[in-house]
């Protein structure tokens, strides 16, 4: 059976690609190009199913929004 699974991706100070899966809490990895981490969330994501269950809560993606703070 294939799944579909939102990833987020996002660009630390250090310059690593990080993704987090926020249907699965604490599934995460890191990579320098965005080629290899897609090949390691893949990994993190069939780990974490194989651990936590093959129970995915879904979440409904809203959107993202960006907010102006003091500094």
């Amino acid at each position: 059976m294939t799944r579909q699974v939102d990833v987020i991706v996002e660009k630390d100070s250090a310059g690593y690609f990080v993704a987090s899966v926020p249907v699965l809490p604490g599934c995460h990895t890191q990579a320098k190009s965005l080629d290899d981490l897609m090949v390691r969330i893949r990994e993190a994501i069939e780990l974490c199913l194989e651990v936590q269950g093959d129970v995915l809560e879904p979440l409904d993606f809203v959107g993202v929004q960006r907010i102006s703070i003091a500094a």
